[in-house]
């Protein structure tokens, strides 16, 4: 009698053991799982929606930058790495985002007052529209190829003839003309109207 109250004992523990291990496996499993997933998502230099976000709107405005620096003949200076220990991937994100944010709004500032201005905006209301696409002078400046070619070839290679540029572009490439010495000879009967030669 005791040996049969001992094997169903047995028995009945070791069923009750097959029914309770699954549960227990699931539940060292999930914690297992929870654990790797804070891992993740607590490590501070993971990429996130939000970094990569960032990561684009900087590369937008470092584009700006460099498109308004070429386009007034102004090299980048070099950027340096900053001497800050970040804590983690969004704060140094966010510090490059706010640099290059910055470096794009004075670059377009700067763009968007040419040295002479005031003499290109009295030469242009003397000669044509800013997308005049008649031959053989283009633009608000009226440049003709050759012109285009010598001062302003990566706008050329890139936009096409000057009715095709902005009159920010139209103006630097005047403006660089005018740098080489040539100032404003180019438009000889409108600079006089405007009273610069």
């Amino acid at each position: 009698m005791s040996s049969s109250r001992l094997a169903r004992a047995l028995v009945s523990g070791l069923a009750l053991s097959f029914l309770t291990a699954p549960a227990a496996f699931a539940e060292h499993t999930t914690t297992e799982t929870t654990t790797k997933t804070e891992a993740k998502t607590t490590d501070p230099w993971a990429e996130t929606r939000q970094t990569l976000s960032i990561r684009s709107r900087t590369a937008h405005s470092r584009a700006a930058a460099r498109r308004w620096r070429a386009l007034m003949g102004d090299p980048m200076p070099l950027v340096r790495r900053p001497g800050i220990e970040f804590q983690s991937l969004l704060e140094k994100r966010r510090w490059w985002a706010r640099r290059w944010a910055r470096r794009a709004y004075w670059a377009r500032w700067h763009g968007s007052r040419p040295p002479h201005l005031r003499a290109w905006l009295c030469i242009h209301s003397y000669e044509g529209s800013w997308r005049d696409p008649y031959a053989p002078y283009y633009g608000g400046l009226q440049m003709d190829l050759t012109f285009q070619r010598r001062y302003g070839p990566r706008l050329l290679r890139r936009k096409g003839t000057a009715d095709h540029w902005t009159r920010y572009e139209q103006m630097w490439v005047a403006e660089r003309a005018h740098r080489s010495g040539r100032g404003f000879y180019p438009w000889p009967t409108t600079a006089r109207y405007c009273g610069l030669i």
